[in-house]
């Protein structure tokens, strides 16, 4: 009797022990499911608010798609009070009020964008030029006036008489009952002063003056050129008064031939958009168009009719009275030596340009630095023309052997 109470109770208390070590287990095991389960509901949590927030997202998506679009405008005219007058894409013109915070972005010539039903301006879209206008050139107000022209009176007064009046005072032909004319070409020798005279004009009207040569039209894909000559008159309209100077225009202005090649064609597809640009349904506003070429011989008739350019300007050698006022106007700031004969050199240099003249006095102030001199003389005068005529001549007679 003794013996048998300690092996009972030795056997209770093992029994306790492994159910204590069963309980703890049990413990840690459902504690470790709890902690997962948490983990668990953690993740859930966020993957809900995730999936919350692409629902919100894809809601937003469908009811942008779900918005009407908008028609598409153009302001004609700024107004008092915050009221323009717009030409919608539609046909109609409006007369709408816009914010205060679009007034910064509001000139004539800006594109908005109005509700269908409403037709209040949603929003003033920019304008995003193409990446293409980049080979221009524009130029806000060139410095070049007609005291820096010699020998081209004649030209400039038709020139001001086709392009400035037009630009400055539109209400003379009002009265008189014509249409102002919106075209000049230019045409002669290359250094006669083409480009100065369109310069002179923008200067004088103060136009914005945007040039660009016409090679810069020939692109390689189809579509291509068109869609600049288009961007060129955008951005014209937007920057007016503005003045398209075109140089070089055979570029892309020969005449059209029965049998071409398919570049010829994608050139003549260029053209007809340059056509349709001067003489389309729209109106240029206050645009004006010079061109200039040394082949008016091979342009299409299309482009010189009346209605494009309205005036063909003859841009020639200066005459020997003309070289003289050229000679003036280069040597103004220049100090001359008292044997300097103006007249004399105007009258030996026979067959030079505008740009001959000047490239004479300039290499003529070379020969004097060179000389250590500070005044120039007659001798540098005469070395410098020997340099330049006789460089043209060299050159004359190096193109009749390539191409004679």
């Amino acid at each position: 009797m003794d013996e048998v109470g300690p092996v009972n109770t030795t056997s209770r208390d093992q029994e306790i022990s492994d159910l204590i070590d069963k309980h703890e287990t049990i413990e840690r095991n459902l504690t470790w499911e709890v902690r997962k389960l948490e983990k668990d509901k953690v993740l859930l949590e966020n993957e809900n608010l995730r999936l919350d927030r692409e629902v919100k997202s894809l809601k937003t998506e469908i009811n942008r798609f779900r918005t009407p679009p908008l028609v598409l405008a153009t302001v004609s005219e700024l107004l008092d009070d915050n009221k323009t007058v717009v030409k919608s894409s539609t046909g109609p013109s409006f007369l709408l009020k816009y914010s205060d915070k679009d007034a910064s972005k509001m000139e004539i010539g800006a594109r908005v964008a109005l509700n269908q039903q409403t037709f209040s301006i949603v929003e003033v879209i920019t304008s995003e030029k193409d990446p293409l206008v980049s080979g221009m050139e524009i130029d806000e107000k060139p410095d070049i006036s007609y005291d820096k022209i010699g020998g081209l009176k004649e030209q400039i007064r038709e020139t001001i008489e086709t392009v400035e009046l037009p630009l400055k005072n539109p209400e003379i032909f009002e009265k008189v009952g014509i249409t102002p004319p919106k075209g000049v070409l230019f045409y002669g020798p290359p250094g006669t002063g083409k480009t100065l005279l369109a310069k002179a004009v923008a200067h004088e009207t103060n136009a914005t003056f945007i040039k660009i040569v016409a090679s810069e039209f020939v692109k390689k894909y189809i579509g291509e050129g068109s869609r600049l000559v288009r961007g060129v008159f955008e951005l014209a309209k937007e920057k007016a008064p503005a003045i398209i100077f075109i140089d070089e225009i055979d570029a892309i202005a020969a005449k059209r031939l029965q049998g071409s090649t398919s570049g010829d064609r994608e050139v003549q597809r260029t053209l007809m958009q340059l056509l349709a640009e001067m003489d389309g349904f729209e109106s240029r506003g206050d645009v004006g168009i010079i061109a200039a070429t040394n082949r008016p011989d091979i342009l299409d008739p299309a482009l010189v009719r009346p209605g494009r350019f309205d005036r063909i300007i003859e841009v020639p050698v200066p005459d020997e009275e003309g070289k003289l006022e050229i000679l003036k106007i280069h040597t103004r700031d220049m100090t001359l030596d008292v044997d300097v004969n103006l007249e004399q050199i105007a009258h030996e240099a026979k067959e030079a340009s505008g740009a001959d003249l000047k490239a004479i006095c300039t290499e003529a102030g070379m020969f004097a630095i060179r000389d250590e001199k500070y005044s120039v003389s007659r001798e540098h005068f005469e070395q410098a023309m020997d340099k330049v005529m006789n460089k043209n001549k060299n050159k004359e007679s190096t193109d009749g052997v390539m191409f004679g």
